[in-house]
């Protein structure tokens, strides 16, 4: 049995130890992964609030395929006097250089901008202060006709402007809703930076209701979506093509640093609807001047929240001194809405219409009195 084991050892051994020695050499050239047992955490397992799925276009070529054919281009000229020199004004120097009935010279300048397209009879919403002081506007389109735009209203107080061109087959754009819009969604800029054409910059809603002290009436839509010099008047626009608002205004005049600023469109389509049927825009007024309550002040007086405006002038036989609102007065709530501060109050007051009517909510010696008026129009430049 002994002398069996022994040759069977003998003639199976070299094989065998030469297979354990390929394989340890396998192993070593190719080591297999090992795999770990799952993790179970212990206890239960926490609550993760589920997030709203919203199918996102990969593309935006169809919102800017709605939109763009509305988006015009706007070049404008003025003829700028230059004024000579203040020695030529000055009768002893006249008689010397007998120069003194020389007429001012006068040069032509331009400026570009952009607009938009809201109707079917030609009307273009764009920013006052493209079109402001022009002598000419030559307007652009998208499918490169040209025409020559005429002023019908102004409106410098939200720095919004309406012309009109005479041409037939155009493109309005489809109107939006700011209210619905929400800080992190994607808008697109549409206009004509510094003139090389037709552009579309993408972003997103950086916030609403911003105030730049720049315009009377201010509730701008502010992006990080690039707006440059000749984008003003162009058109902010939603994911799906819609008009959201018009470019108006940038922190830096030379160039975007990714704050740019929107006229809400309801707003821009309100002064549109004002200038064409009443040649201006109206507006309610209280007849009141207000500055915002400091905070400290405020809670001093037990508001909650602490927000407020304080009267300071009254304007005789105005809406406010006829619902007997006094100097000192604090103004709360207007139509029962929080005034936080004396923007928020004034364009509450001012998108009222002349007639309507005006709930006012003040503290006055320490006591909260509801007082109603009538509002009036709001003059001109005040």
């Amino acid at each position: 049995m002994n002398a069996a084991l022994i040759r069977a050892v003998r003639h199976y051994g070299w094989p065998v130890i030469t297979g354990l020695l390929a394989a340890a050499v396998v192993l070593l050239l190719f080591p297999t992964r090992t795999q770990l047992p799952p993790v179970v955490a212990s206890g239960p397992e926490p609550e993760i609030a589920p997030l709203e799925r919203s199918e996102g276009p990969v593309s935006y070529a169809a919102a800017v395929a709605r939109a763009a054919p509305s988006v015009v281009n706007i070049y404008t000229t003025k003829t700028i006097t230059q004024p000579r020199h203040p020695l030529l004004n000055d009768p002893f120097f006249r008689r010397f250089f007998n120069s003194g009935d020389i007429p001012q010279q006068q040069r032509m300048a331009s400026s570009l901008g952009s607009g938009v397209i809201v109707d079917d009879n030609g009307y273009i919403l764009t920013n006052n202060h493209v079109v402001a002081g022009a002598d000419q506007i030559v307007i652009l389109l998208f499918d490169g006709r040209e025409a020559e735009a005429t002023v019908i209203g102004t409106d410098p107080e939200t720095d919004l402007a309406v012309i009109k061109i005479e041409l037939p087959a155009l493109h309005p754009i489809p109107a939006g809703d700011p209210h619905e819009a929400r800080v992190g969604d994607v808008v697109l800029a549409i206009g004509n930076p510094f003139g090389v054409g037709q552009s579309v910059t993408q972003g997103i809603l950086s916030a609403t209701g911003r105030g730049l002290g720049l315009n009377t009436f201010e509730n701008f839509l502010q992006t990080d979506a690039a707006i440059n010099p000749g984008n003003s008047g162009g058109a902010l626009i939603d994911a799906h093509g819609n008009l959201l608002g018009i470019n108006s205004a940038i922190l830096n005049e030379s160039s975007s640093v990714g704050i740019g600023f929107a006229i809400p469109a309801d707003t821009a389509m309100r002064v549109l609807a004002d200038i064409i049927q009443h040649g201006r825009v109206l507006r309610g007024w209280l007849g009141v001047q207000a500055q915002q309550l400091p905070a400290t002040a405020a809670a001093r007086l037990g508001l909650n929240p602490p927000r407020g405006l304080i009267i300071t002038d009254i304007h005789i036989n105005g809406p406010a001194h006829l619902a007997g609102l006094l100097p000192g007065d604090i103004i709360t709530h207007i139509n029962d809405q929080l005034v936080g501060d004396g923007r928020q109050g004034t364009n509450l007051i001012a998108d009222l219409l002349p007639g309507d009517t005006i709930h006012v909510q003040v503290v006055r010696d320490g006591e909260t009195i509801a007082l109603t008026a009538v509002a009036g129009t709001r003059p001109s430049g005040s």
